[in-house]
């Protein structure tokens, strides 16, 4: 007896969209695909679901622009009534969130909703914007954007010696000034999703009702989104490249 799994066919993903050389996304493209996003989060949560590895990578679109949250290895049921502990080794490193650098164990919709701010951030300016490579950076962008967090969030760590990552002179929220050139209401909707207390993140439901999504200009349709080759069509014209430079430069040493 033999089992056999059909998915649906992805051509390519947000991070290979945002890669193509000559593709700027427009305010109504990306309300497009963070209005997938938030629909996507909104069912998964609403059932007691959390993704824990939002990022470009892991949003899969189609040739009709419609996009799919993918890869739940990392995901998990949840209990917003019970306070059970979870582990704190989760999301891609630029997408985590300061309460998992911090050790938290308990948490909820709200490591997710970080990991959309930063989705957000990233579709709007074409790079991560908080590109840490040790959890040590990570926390140092987080509080250089974000600010320092309260007294009482390094009271809630779980973190033995958490104090010692406790930066000695406070940072100020710089979201707004850092983003000032980006549409009111995106930068609006990133401040919200990019707290400091995961509680102030808010929900993918209410998300969709604010002013980013109800406010021109408005998402456009999926069918209008940019189109780039398929991924394995973009690979094979890679290998191609490789190949042919390869083979040059072969030319050129027997040459000598």
């Amino acid at each position: 007896m033999s089992c056999s799994l059909v998915f649906y066919c992805m051509e390519y993903d947000l991070k290979g969209i945002q890669e193509q050389k000559g593709v700027k996304l427009s305010e109504p493209e990306i309300k497009c695909y963070m209005n997938q996003l938030f629909k996507g989060l909104d069912h998964c949560h609403s059932r007691g679901i959390l993704h824990q590895d939002v990022k470009t990578s892991n949003l899969l679109v189609n040739k009709d622009g419609i996009l799919k949250i993918a890869d739940f290895g990392l995901s998990t049921f949840f209990d917003p009534e019970q306070s059970i502990p979870l582990t704190s080794n989760i999301v891609t490193l630029c997408y985590q969130p300061p309460e998992l650098l911090l050790g938290l164990n308990h948490y909820g919709v709200g490591v997710d909703l970080w990991g959309v701010g930063c989705v957000l951030g990233e579709l709007f300016t074409g790079k991560p914007i908080m590109p840490g490579n040790t959890e040590f950076e990570q926390l140092y962008y987080i509080f250089k954007l974000c600010g320092s967090p309260s007294d009482d969030c390094w009271l809630k760590s779980d973190l033995p010696n958490a104090s010692i990552l406790k930066p000695q002179m406070p940072y100020r929220r710089q979201i707004q000034a850092t983003f000032h050139d980006l549409p009111a209401a995106a930068v609006g909707l990133m401040d919200t999703l990019l707290s400091i207390e995961p509680e102030y993140r808010g929900t993918a439901a209410l998300a969709l009702q604010g002013e980013f999504f109800t406010t021109e200009p408005f998402a456009c349709d999926p069918l209008s989104l940019p189109r780039c080759p398929p991924r394995n069509e973009m690979d094979a014209k890679e290998t191609k490249m490789i190949r042919e430079f390869n083979a040059g430069l072969q030319r050129s040493v027997d040459r000598r």
